[in-house]
């Protein structure tokens, strides 16, 4: 027992290490190439973000637990909504661009029908939905991409050759330097997040955790803390559209990502559970709670074009009864 408590408390200094070092590389592509912060945290930081989701799940689905990977994805979307999005807006409520946000809040909700219909029509995820969902995630970033390309660029003033040729070279500088530290940001976010979640599990398992619960509840939460760091680190630098951006992203990315290439290497169904009248009880709540959290935080803020205290305060009490519920239903 003490070992996985040791590596799992090495896995947290590499997710906040690393989480600096990747919020510093993302603002600063952000503001060298004009991109709007929230774009740049709901496509390159999202997919940082979720690399450990992917792992997880991926690993998981090949290993026959397809219930792991099903209650990640959708523990993760209720854990990075109803808590890390929660905790930036109950702590810095901010302003968040509306037309940057749109795009990926629309994907996602896309996403979210066609997953919860096959969910609900047939009960199984075949390589045939794993393929829709990923082809959805690469139409997103072409779209993205697309949109940041078109994002117009500020003039910049007359120089001289040499002080222009000096400034380039900087610059060229500069720019590798917040490259490397967006991969090594990343790599290590993904390095300690595994070391958290694998012995987090054990520890979890030996304390008499079902594994259905886990999948929902601490895993998602593990494999949610590169989200939190980047949201903490987001705001405590005082880029709170990053953070947003990057919650908004990896929930997207947690269904046409995360359980599309977890399908594509091994279909799986809606793991077996408790029942309510008959019908599956993730139906009729962990779906219909993700649905509600991410209704309640991005419809509000796309109206008024920003998030507030209440919205905040509210999704913490939904998560805290939804594990609640998780624990002890």
């Amino acid at each position: 027992m003490v070992i996985p408590i040791l590596l799992f408390l090495v896995g947290l200094v590499l997710l906040i290490k690393g989480g600096d070092w990747f919020v510093d590389g993302a603002t600063g592509i952000a503001h060298r190439f004009r991109i709007p912060e929230i774009l740049i945290g709901a496509t390159v930081v999202s997919i940082g973000t979720t690399l450990p989701e992917v792992m997880v799940s991926a690993t998981s689905a090949v290993s026959g637990h397809g219930e792991m990977a099903y209650g990640n994805a959708i523990g993760s979307i209720i854990c990075n909504t109803a808590l890390i999005a929660a905790i930036s807006a109950a702590i810095r409520p901010s302003k968040i661009d509306r037309s940057a946000l749109g795009l990926p809040v629309l994907f996602f909700y896309i996403a979210a029908a066609i997953y919860i219909t096959v969910a609900i029509a047939t009960g199984f995820f075949s390589r045939t939905v794993g393929v829709v969902l990923v082809a959805l995630f690469l139409f997103y970033m072409g779209l993205s991409v697309r949109k940041a390309l078109k994002t117009p660029a500020v003039p910049k003033p007359a120089e001289s050759d040499d002080v222009l040729t000096s400034e380039e070279s900087a610059s060229k500088s500069s720019l590798v330097k917040e490259i490397v530290f967006l991969v090594i940001g990343a790599a290590l976010i993904a390095f300690g997040a595994n070391l958290l979640v694998d012995n987090g599990t054990i520890i979890a398992e030996k304390l008499g955790v079902p594994e259905s619960v886990i999948a929902l509840t601490f895993v998602a939460l593990g494999t949610s803390l590169p989200e939190l760091v980047t949201a903490i680190t987001s705001l405590i630098k005082g880029h709170g559209a990053l953070s947003l951006g990057n919650i908004i992203g990896a929930n997207l990315f947690n269904l046409v990502t995360v359980s599309g290439v977890s399908i594509l290497l091994s279909p799986f169904s809606i793991p077996a559970g408790k029942e309510i009248a008959g019908i599956n009880s993730s139906l009729l709540i962990d779906v219909p709670v993700m649905l509600f959290v991410m209704s309640f935080l991005t419809l509000p803020a796309l109206i008024r074009g920003k998030l507030s205290r209440v919205q905040g305060i509210v999704l913490l009490a939904v998560y805290a009864a939804f594990c609640v519920v998780q624990f002890v239903w």
